[in-house]
């Protein structure tokens, strides 16, 4: 089971992995072909940290939460100008600090809710309004509470669902920001999972990743709003007898997804470890494609997001590295090693 207190998973890690490792870059991307490019941007303005959350409103990120070096759990809030690249403190999330949230946006408003603050897990939940700069308490979620959950968007709801309460946990939930409720939808098929990744593209979500009893899960999965179904997908590793999953390594836990024109993103996190390998999903053909290495340092718990045509990752942490730096990631571009 995942520990938030101690950070006993990412203190074994740095025995697994050794101490290069932490400093892990771009050097694998030298004898790679994969496309796609990382650019280093400017550095998130708040201290250093991992567990953190994030979700997009017009074209800005908002970050938060999260713990930093000590495990000192954090409420400080942040927007991030990808036209400008420059970070705004805003003002800070008002509930009580936490990591291992999840949030989304909905019409213009972001939300934030669940995680662990140390001792208890949580199940409160936020609205932030960039108009005013401002939160107000909502309903709380329905079901129980939980760290390690995902939460995705689409249309005029939010979707929570997966994590951890006491027992690993595949049941989802959705919010109406117009009636303030919480309903209970079909719960994903397949495996219950902590620490899952989820990317949605043309109003369907992806789930797939994340762990179970020790078990790193390789089934992945598509929700339709419309049908109000989950639909299975072809694994994420090599479990098929065909050619085109000879090469899959995409399970893990902890890593980060987004979505930049029609395409899904993975990147970071890993499997008993940790990788700076990238993933594309198309969904046309039901496949993923290897993309160049993350340029950063490796890292578990980053924060990820998509905007306009470039996807960003941030934060995260490495054993007792904690980090603030910000990559892009231009998905067509040719690897520029002096970028």
């Amino acid at each position: 089971m995942k520990r938030y207190i101690n950070s006993l998973q990412s203190c074994s890690i740095a025995f697994i992995i050794g101490f290069s490792l932490i400093f892990a870059s771009c050097e694998d991307s030298d004898d790679t072909e994969e496309i796609g490019n990382w650019v280093e941007l400017s550095d998130f303005d708040g201290v250093p940290r991992t567990d953190a959350v994030a979700f997009t409103i017009d074209n800005k990120a908002y970050l938060g939460t999260g713990f930093e070096e000590g495990n000192t759990r954090l409420r400080d809030f942040w927007s991030y100008n990808p036209e400008l690249n420059f970070w705004t403190r805003l003002d800070s999330f008002p509930g009580i600090a936490r990591n291992g949230a999840v949030g989304f946006s909905v019409n213009g408003k972001g939300y934030i809710g669940l995680g662990y603050d140390g001792e208890d897990r949580l199940k409160d939940f936020w609205e932030y309004d960039p108009q005013t700069n401002s939160w107000t308490q909502i309903a709380d979620f329905g079901g129980t509470a939980r760290y390690g959950a995902i939460a995705f968007s689409i249309g005029d709801y939010g979707y929570v669902g997966t994590g951890y309460d006491g027992n690993y946990l595949k049941d989802f939930w959705r919010y109406s920001p117009a009636t303030n409720k919480w309903e209970q939808i079909i719960s994903i098929g397949g495996s219950k999972r902590i620490d899952a990744a989820v990317f949605v593209i043309d109003d369907k979500a992806y789930v797939c990743t994340g762990i179970d009893n020790g078990s790193y899960e390789e089934d992945f999965w598509v929700y339709d709003p419309i049908t109000g179904l989950w639909t299975q997908l072809r694994d994420i590793s090599d479990t098929s007898d065909d050619d085109y999953d000879d090469d899959y390594s995409i399970r893990g836990t902890e890593r980060v997804a987004f979505t930049i024109n029609g395409k899904g993103y993975l990147a970071t996190g890993g499997v008993g470890g940790i990788s700076n390998d990238v993933w594309e999903y198309d969904p046309i053909t039901d496949l993923w494609e290897q993309k160049t290495y993350f340029e950063g340092s490796s890292r578990l718990d980053a924060v990820g997001f998509g905007i306009g045509d470039r996807g960003y990752v941030t934060t995260g942490q490495n054993s007792s590295y904690y980090f603030d730096d910000l990559w892009g990631f231009d998905p067509d571009d040719e690897y520029d090693e002096n970028d």
